[in-house]
Protein backbone atom coordinates (compact mmCIF):
# COMPACT_ATOMS: atom_id res chain seq x y z
CA UNK A 1 0.00 0.00 0.00
CA UNK A 2 1.37 3.61 -0.72
CA UNK A 3 2.84 4.94 1.82
CA UNK A 4 0.99 8.36 1.65
CA UNK A 5 -2.59 6.23 2.74
CA UNK A 6 -0.47 4.31 5.08
CA UNK A 7 0.80 7.27 7.19
CA UNK A 8 -2.74 9.15 7.24
CA UNK A 9 -4.83 5.57 8.10
CA UNK A 10 -2.73 4.94 10.93
CA UNK A 11 -3.43 8.37 12.81
CA UNK A 12 -7.44 8.02 12.14
CA UNK A 13 -8.19 4.51 12.74
CA UNK A 14 -6.81 5.03 16.54
CA UNK A 15 -9.07 8.77 15.93
CA UNK A 16 -11.95 6.95 15.12
CA UNK A 17 -11.61 4.38 17.99
CA UNK A 18 -11.38 7.22 20.37
CA UNK A 19 -14.62 8.80 18.63
CA UNK A 20 -16.22 5.81 18.93
CA UNK A 21 -15.26 5.36 22.77
CA UNK A 22 -16.10 8.75 23.70
CA UNK A 23 -19.66 8.95 21.86
CA UNK A 24 -20.73 5.22 23.37
CA UNK A 25 -19.22 5.04 26.42
CA UNK A 26 -21.14 6.43 29.64
CA UNK A 27 -19.25 9.36 31.71
CA UNK A 28 -19.80 9.08 35.89
CA UNK A 29 -20.81 13.21 35.56
CA UNK A 30 -24.64 14.78 34.77
CA UNK A 31 -24.77 18.12 33.78
CA UNK A 32 -26.68 21.21 35.54
CA UNK A 33 -27.56 24.23 34.36
CA UNK A 34 -30.97 26.46 34.34
CA UNK A 35 -34.25 24.73 34.56
CA UNK A 36 -37.73 25.92 33.64
CA UNK A 37 -39.46 28.66 35.54
CA UNK A 38 -43.17 28.55 36.80
CA UNK A 39 -44.63 31.88 37.37
CA UNK A 40 -46.69 30.50 40.55
CA UNK A 41 -49.34 33.42 40.07
CA UNK A 42 -49.67 32.33 36.41
CA UNK A 43 -50.81 28.87 34.62
CA UNK A 44 -49.83 25.38 33.75
CA UNK A 45 -51.00 23.30 31.57
CA UNK A 46 -54.24 25.27 31.65
CA UNK A 47 -54.69 25.47 35.21
CA UNK A 48 -53.40 28.21 38.11
CA UNK A 49 -50.33 27.26 39.15
CA UNK A 50 -51.73 28.49 43.05
CA UNK A 51 -55.05 27.64 43.26
CA UNK A 52 -57.86 28.70 45.86
CA UNK A 53 -61.46 27.71 45.93
CA UNK A 54 -64.02 29.03 48.09
CA UNK A 55 -63.04 32.55 48.07
CA UNK A 56 -62.43 35.01 45.45
CA UNK A 57 -58.82 35.20 44.94
CA UNK A 58 -57.58 39.28 45.27
CA UNK A 59 -56.45 40.22 41.39
CA UNK A 60 -52.46 40.22 40.84
CA UNK A 61 -50.43 41.13 38.39
CA UNK A 62 -46.08 41.24 37.16
CA UNK A 63 -44.68 37.52 38.48
CA UNK A 64 -43.61 35.60 41.20
CA UNK A 65 -41.33 33.02 39.37
CA UNK A 66 -40.02 30.07 41.08
CA UNK A 67 -37.30 28.55 39.46
CA UNK A 68 -35.69 25.03 39.16
CA UNK A 69 -32.35 23.60 38.17
CA UNK A 70 -32.17 21.54 35.32
CA UNK A 71 -30.52 17.67 35.72
CA UNK A 72 -29.09 16.01 32.45
CA UNK A 73 -28.20 12.07 33.10
CA UNK A 74 -26.17 9.66 31.45
CA UNK A 75 -24.16 11.64 29.40
CA UNK A 76 -21.22 10.49 26.80
CA UNK A 77 -18.21 11.13 27.44
CA UNK A 78 -18.44 13.51 24.46
CA UNK A 79 -21.25 14.88 25.76
CA UNK A 80 -19.32 15.34 29.09
CA UNK A 81 -16.45 17.16 27.36
CA UNK A 82 -19.06 19.40 25.78
CA UNK A 83 -20.68 20.48 28.65
CA UNK A 84 -17.08 21.19 30.54
CA UNK A 85 -16.15 23.58 28.33
CA UNK A 86 -19.51 24.96 28.13
CA UNK A 87 -20.04 28.55 30.35
CA UNK A 88 -23.97 27.37 30.69
CA UNK A 89 -23.59 24.32 32.14
CA UNK A 90 -21.95 22.43 35.06
CA UNK A 91 -20.57 19.08 35.37
CA UNK A 92 -21.10 16.96 38.79
CA UNK A 93 -19.83 13.55 40.00
CA UNK A 94 -23.51 11.64 39.31
CA UNK A 95 -22.95 9.87 42.77
CA UNK A 96 -23.98 13.65 43.97
CA UNK A 97 -27.51 13.65 42.50
CA UNK A 98 -27.99 9.96 42.45
CA UNK A 99 -26.37 7.77 45.01
CA UNK A 100 -25.21 4.59 43.95
CA UNK A 101 -26.96 2.33 46.87
CA UNK A 102 -30.55 4.24 45.48
CA UNK A 103 -32.78 3.86 42.61
CA UNK A 104 -33.32 6.74 40.38
CA UNK A 105 -37.06 5.82 41.21
CA UNK A 106 -36.30 6.01 44.63
CA UNK A 107 -34.59 9.11 44.06
CA UNK A 108 -37.69 10.79 42.44
CA UNK A 109 -39.88 9.75 45.22
CA UNK A 110 -38.12 11.43 47.67
CA UNK A 111 -37.74 14.49 46.18
CA UNK A 112 -41.90 14.65 45.25
CA UNK A 113 -42.44 14.08 48.86
CA UNK A 114 -39.95 17.37 49.57
CA UNK A 115 -41.77 18.93 47.12
CA UNK A 116 -45.11 18.14 48.19
CA UNK A 117 -44.38 18.84 52.14
CA UNK A 118 -42.76 22.44 50.86
CA UNK A 119 -46.48 22.78 49.51
CA UNK A 120 -47.85 22.28 52.81
CA UNK A 121 -45.59 24.38 54.62
CA UNK A 122 -45.77 27.40 52.12
CA UNK A 123 -49.75 26.96 52.74
CA UNK A 124 -49.27 27.42 56.37
CA UNK A 125 -46.83 29.88 56.50
CA UNK A 126 -49.26 32.16 54.23
CA UNK A 127 -51.64 31.83 56.57
CA UNK A 128 -49.58 32.39 59.57
CA UNK A 129 -48.45 35.56 58.58
CA UNK A 130 -51.94 36.60 57.58
CA UNK A 131 -53.36 35.81 60.89
CA UNK A 132 -55.29 33.36 59.45
CA UNK A 133 -56.65 30.37 62.08
CA UNK A 134 -54.53 27.42 62.17
CA UNK A 135 -55.02 24.72 64.81
CA UNK A 136 -51.48 22.58 66.02
CA UNK A 137 -53.08 19.31 67.31
CA UNK A 138 -51.45 16.42 68.28
CA UNK A 139 -50.86 13.62 65.25
CA UNK A 140 -49.60 10.94 66.99
CA UNK A 141 -48.75 9.77 71.19
CA UNK A 142 -44.94 8.01 70.79
CA UNK A 143 -45.21 4.41 72.94
CA UNK A 144 -43.44 4.33 76.47
CA UNK A 145 -43.11 8.38 75.69
CA UNK A 146 -43.66 10.94 78.30
CA UNK A 147 -46.98 12.04 76.71
CA UNK A 148 -47.93 8.31 76.76
CA UNK A 149 -51.94 8.15 78.61
CA UNK A 150 -51.49 12.48 79.25
CA UNK A 151 -52.24 13.37 75.78
CA UNK A 152 -54.75 11.84 73.01
CA UNK A 153 -54.44 12.20 69.31
CA UNK A 154 -56.19 14.82 68.38
CA UNK A 155 -56.01 17.28 71.19
CA UNK A 156 -55.49 20.89 70.53
CA UNK A 157 -52.67 22.34 71.94
CA UNK A 158 -52.93 25.80 72.79
CA UNK A 159 -50.47 26.89 75.45
CA UNK A 160 -47.25 25.33 76.80
CA UNK A 161 -46.25 26.74 80.03
CA UNK A 162 -48.51 29.59 79.63
CA UNK A 163 -47.51 30.87 76.31
CA UNK A 164 -49.98 30.38 73.34
CA UNK A 165 -48.34 28.23 70.43
CA UNK A 166 -49.56 29.04 66.58
CA UNK A 167 -46.99 26.34 65.10
CA UNK A 168 -45.88 22.61 64.81
CA UNK A 169 -42.39 24.54 65.50
CA UNK A 170 -43.12 27.17 68.16
CA UNK A 171 -44.20 23.84 70.40
CA UNK A 172 -40.96 22.23 69.82
CA UNK A 173 -38.93 25.10 70.85
CA UNK A 174 -41.06 25.70 73.80
CA UNK A 175 -40.75 21.95 75.24
CA UNK A 176 -37.11 22.31 74.33
CA UNK A 177 -36.69 25.19 76.39
CA UNK A 178 -37.86 23.24 79.52
CA UNK A 179 -35.20 21.06 81.61
CA UNK A 180 -35.56 17.58 81.02
CA UNK A 181 -37.25 16.24 84.28
CA UNK A 182 -39.35 19.13 84.37
CA UNK A 183 -43.20 19.20 85.19
CA UNK A 184 -44.52 20.80 82.25
CA UNK A 185 -48.28 23.01 82.28
CA UNK A 186 -49.97 22.55 78.90
CA UNK A 187 -53.03 23.49 77.84
CA UNK A 188 -55.24 21.45 75.27
CA UNK A 189 -58.54 21.83 73.74
CA UNK A 190 -60.03 18.46 73.86
CA UNK A 191 -63.06 17.71 72.16
CA UNK A 192 -64.09 21.29 71.96
CA UNK A 193 -63.58 21.77 75.98
CA UNK A 194 -59.88 23.38 77.49
CA UNK A 195 -58.28 21.25 79.74
CA UNK A 196 -54.90 21.87 81.77
CA UNK A 197 -52.21 18.73 81.54
CA UNK A 198 -48.88 18.11 83.33
CA UNK A 199 -46.47 16.20 81.88
CA UNK A 200 -42.55 15.38 83.26
CA UNK A 201 -40.66 16.29 80.32
CA UNK A 202 -37.58 13.82 79.47
CA UNK A 203 -34.22 14.49 77.51
CA UNK A 204 -35.11 14.62 73.74
CA UNK A 205 -33.05 12.07 72.01
CA UNK A 206 -29.95 13.32 70.36
CA UNK A 207 -29.80 16.55 71.96
CA UNK A 208 -30.42 15.89 76.32
CA UNK A 209 -30.18 19.01 77.39
CA UNK A 210 -33.82 19.88 75.79
CA UNK A 211 -37.19 18.93 77.00
CA UNK A 212 -38.76 16.36 74.90
CA UNK A 213 -43.02 14.98 75.12
CA UNK A 214 -43.08 12.42 72.21
CA UNK A 215 -45.43 13.42 70.75
CA UNK A 216 -45.75 14.43 66.53
CA UNK A 217 -47.80 17.45 65.74
CA UNK A 218 -49.55 18.98 62.76
CA UNK A 219 -51.10 22.39 61.53
CA UNK A 220 -54.48 22.26 60.42
CA UNK A 221 -56.02 25.47 58.95
CA UNK A 222 -59.25 26.41 59.84
CA UNK A 223 -60.40 28.25 57.01
CA UNK A 224 -63.26 28.06 54.54
CA UNK A 225 -61.40 27.42 51.47
CA UNK A 226 -58.45 25.48 49.53
CA UNK A 227 -55.52 25.75 48.33
CA UNK A 228 -54.21 23.24 45.87
CA UNK A 229 -50.68 23.70 43.67
CA UNK A 230 -50.98 22.29 40.43
CA UNK A 231 -47.26 21.39 39.21
CA UNK A 232 -46.49 18.32 38.33
CA UNK A 233 -43.18 16.66 37.61
CA UNK A 234 -41.28 18.91 39.83
CA UNK A 235 -38.98 18.05 42.93
CA UNK A 236 -37.30 19.01 45.81
CA UNK A 237 -38.27 22.08 48.42
CA UNK A 238 -36.86 24.48 47.08
CA UNK A 239 -40.57 26.30 45.48
CA UNK A 240 -41.26 26.59 49.28
CA UNK A 241 -40.81 30.40 49.35
CA UNK A 242 -42.73 31.77 45.99
CA UNK A 243 -45.63 29.07 46.48
CA UNK A 244 -46.13 31.01 49.88
CA UNK A 245 -45.55 34.78 48.21
CA UNK A 246 -48.34 33.72 45.80
CA UNK A 247 -50.68 32.40 48.19
CA UNK A 248 -50.40 35.46 50.37
CA UNK A 249 -50.83 37.59 46.82
CA UNK A 250 -54.07 36.28 46.44
CA UNK A 251 -55.22 36.71 49.65
CA UNK A 252 -54.38 40.34 50.28
CA UNK A 253 -55.06 43.02 48.39
CA UNK A 254 -52.67 45.04 46.19
CA UNK A 255 -50.06 43.34 44.45
CA UNK A 256 -47.06 42.66 46.73
CA UNK A 257 -44.84 42.76 43.56
CA UNK A 258 -45.58 45.92 42.43
CA UNK A 259 -46.23 44.49 38.58
CA UNK A 260 -42.62 43.24 38.62
CA UNK A 261 -41.07 40.44 37.41
CA UNK A 262 -39.74 38.36 40.49
CA UNK A 263 -38.16 35.75 40.64
CA UNK A 264 -36.95 33.63 43.89
CA UNK A 265 -35.94 30.56 45.74
CA UNK A 266 -36.05 29.10 48.80
CA UNK A 267 -37.69 26.48 51.40
CA UNK A 268 -39.66 27.23 53.76
CA UNK A 269 -41.03 26.09 57.04
CA UNK A 270 -44.41 26.89 58.82
CA UNK A 271 -43.04 29.57 60.56
CA UNK A 272 -42.06 31.68 57.51
CA UNK A 273 -38.47 30.60 58.04
CA UNK A 274 -36.34 30.52 54.46
CA UNK A 275 -33.91 28.21 53.75
CA UNK A 276 -31.09 27.48 51.71
CA UNK A 277 -31.16 25.38 48.24
CA UNK A 278 -28.87 23.96 45.99
CA UNK A 279 -27.53 25.55 42.07
CA UNK A 280 -28.13 28.65 42.81
CA UNK A 281 -26.13 30.74 40.15
CA UNK A 282 -28.06 27.55 37.85
CA UNK A 283 -31.42 29.53 38.88
CA UNK A 284 -30.36 32.76 38.55
CA UNK A 285 -29.68 32.33 35.00
CA UNK A 286 -32.81 31.09 34.39
CA UNK A 287 -34.69 33.50 35.88
CA UNK A 288 -32.89 36.27 33.54
CA UNK A 289 -33.39 34.24 30.56
CA UNK A 290 -37.25 34.41 31.29
CA UNK A 291 -37.52 38.25 32.07
CA UNK A 292 -36.96 38.07 35.80
CA UNK A 293 -35.40 41.92 36.59
CA UNK A 294 -35.61 40.78 40.64
CA UNK A 295 -34.43 37.71 42.66
CA UNK A 296 -34.80 36.83 46.09
CA UNK A 297 -31.87 34.93 47.81
CA UNK A 298 -32.10 32.80 51.01
CA UNK A 299 -29.65 34.34 52.98
CA UNK A 300 -27.26 31.37 53.24
CA UNK A 301 -27.04 31.56 49.65
CA UNK A 302 -25.98 35.14 49.29
CA UNK A 303 -22.39 34.12 48.57
CA UNK A 304 -22.01 31.58 46.07
CA UNK A 305 -24.97 33.99 44.50
CA UNK A 306 -22.35 37.01 43.92
CA UNK A 307 -20.26 34.52 42.17
CA UNK A 308 -21.95 34.80 38.84
CA UNK A 309 -24.67 37.29 38.79
CA UNK A 310 -26.16 37.90 35.40
CA UNK A 311 -26.41 41.22 34.40
CA UNK A 312 -29.73 43.51 35.05
CA UNK A 313 -30.96 40.99 37.84
CA UNK A 314 -31.28 42.88 41.73
CA UNK A 315 -30.10 39.87 44.60
CA UNK A 316 -32.24 40.38 47.48
CA UNK A 317 -31.27 39.04 50.53
CA UNK A 318 -33.94 37.17 52.48
CA UNK A 319 -34.50 35.11 55.42
CA UNK A 320 -38.08 34.60 56.79
CA UNK A 321 -41.66 35.65 54.41
CA UNK A 322 -42.20 38.34 56.28
CA UNK A 323 -38.74 39.92 55.76
CA UNK A 324 -39.40 38.68 51.58
CA UNK A 325 -42.79 41.08 51.63
CA UNK A 326 -41.03 43.89 53.25
CA UNK A 327 -38.26 43.96 50.79
CA UNK A 328 -40.20 43.56 47.99
CA UNK A 329 -42.54 46.74 49.12
CA UNK A 330 -39.64 48.82 49.65
CA UNK A 331 -38.00 47.84 46.03
CA UNK A 332 -41.92 48.48 44.54
CA UNK A 333 -41.06 51.97 46.35
CA UNK A 334 -38.06 52.80 45.31
CA UNK A 335 -36.30 52.18 48.60
CA UNK A 336 -33.77 50.13 50.16
CA UNK A 337 -33.85 46.68 50.91
CA UNK A 338 -31.61 44.02 51.34
CA UNK A 339 -29.46 42.37 48.89
CA UNK A 340 -26.47 40.00 49.00
CA UNK A 341 -23.95 42.57 47.59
Amino acid sequence: MNRRFVTPLAVLIPLLGLAGIATNTKAPYVALGPGPTFDTLGEADGKPVVQIDGVEPDATSGQLRMTTVGVNDQLTLAQALTVWISDRYALAPRETVYPPDVSKDDVRAADQEMFTQSERSAELAALHHLDMPVTVRVAQVGDDAPATGVFREGDQIVAVAGEQVTTAGSVQRAVGAVAPGTELDVQVRRDGVDEAVQVTVASRPGDPDKGYLGITTEEVPEVPFTVTFNLADIGGPSAGLMFSLAVVDKLSPGPLNGGLAVAGTGTIDSDGKVGPIGGITHKLEGAVEDGATVFLVPADNCAEALTDVPDGLQLIRVESLAGAIDALAAVTAGGDAPTCG
